[in-house]
């Protein structure tokens, strides 16, 4: 990986037709697994969606998730408290998970997006309902992907004056 990875990282929402291969599933969860976790936790949990129906029932419900019925794949993040050593960093594990798949999906070819679930209570319980997800189980983040059929430039979100040093007084 390079930073052309991080750069060139865009939110993609169509998709191929074509499948991903189970090889390139397990890259992008071991990238999800390679993340930095609060005291090493590792407070997570991945459930790995190839099914149609399921990718077609999330869009369903999720407002924002419409790409799914497109997507051949979608990881679903989960958190998982009790697994945590420091109480109420299992968000911020979750979302290095998250956005080490994105920057992997991009420096393998393929094209993500991350949607977000919790904290909205409706979708986390959806998401729980339509998966048989256990009640200590957080669905956080859905991730469909594929094989891009849209390319985007990179953007350029550097911004200067939003960067403080030593302090807030500039």
């Amino acid at each position: 990986m390079s930073m052309k990875e991080i750069l060139f990282r865009r939110s993609i929402r169509k998709y191929t037709p074509e499948l991903v291969s189970d090889e390139d599933i397990e890259e992008l969860l071991r990238a999800a697994m390679a993340a930095p976790s609060a005291g090493n936790a590792q407070p997570w949990h991945f459930v790995v969606l190839t099914e149609r129906r399921l990718l077609d029932a999330i869009a369903d419900f999720h407002p924002y998730a419409a790409m799914a019925r497109q997507a051949p794949a979608a990881i679903l993040f989960c958190g998982d408290p009790s697994l945590e050593r420091y109480p109420g960093f299992w968000v911020q594990d979750l979302s290095a998970a998250v956005e080490n798949v994105l920057i992997a999906a991009q420096g393998k070819g393929l094209g993500a997006v991350w949607v977000g679930v919790y904290p909205a209570e409706e979708r986390v319980e959806k998401m729980r309902e339509l998966l048989a997800i256990p009640a200590g189980i957080i669905p956080f983040a859905l991730v469909p992907f594929g094989h891009p059929a849209e390319t985007k430039p990179p953007a350029e979100r550097f911004d200067p004056s939003r960067v403080h040093r030593n302090g807030w007084n500039d």
